[in-house]
């Protein structure tokens, strides 16, 4: 499987797809406009090794409801994500048996020179 999950409106993931070779190759979803599922979510999960792996503590959300302040265990992060797009740490780049999360430069980095 071949599969990007980002958010079409971030400046920060088309930068980053426009880095990723043979990006026709990949199912390209938009979170926003179609919602991660939970059988997606699972998925990424067992690649992950952890929901927290995948959870953006950037989001506005975040902040705004205060969840910094309180211990989050993997049901919350799983919950959050599902329920609402900003939760989840974009882009999520899958490529077979790899995942690479987020946009950190190393991150990104290896998910290019491993696609290529």
């Amino acid at each position: 499987m071949k599969k990007i999950y980002h958010l079409k409106t971030c400046s920060t993931c088309a930068k980053i797809l426009k880095q990723i070779p043979h990006l026709e190759t990949f199912v390209v979803q938009d979170i926003k406009t179609e919602p991660i599922t939970g059988d997606q979510l699972t998925e990424m999960h067992k690649m992950a090794g952890s929901y927290e792996a995948l959870f953006s503590r950037n989001a506005t959300l975040y902040k705004e409801r205060g969840l910094k302040d309180k211990p989050l265990t993997e049901t919350d992060y799983k919950d959050l994500i599902l329920e609402h797009y900003t939760f989840l740490k974009r882009p999520v780049i899958i490529a077979g048996d790899k995942i690479f999360i987020g946009n950190k430069p190393k991150t990104v980095e290896d998910a290019v020179a491993y696609l290529k």
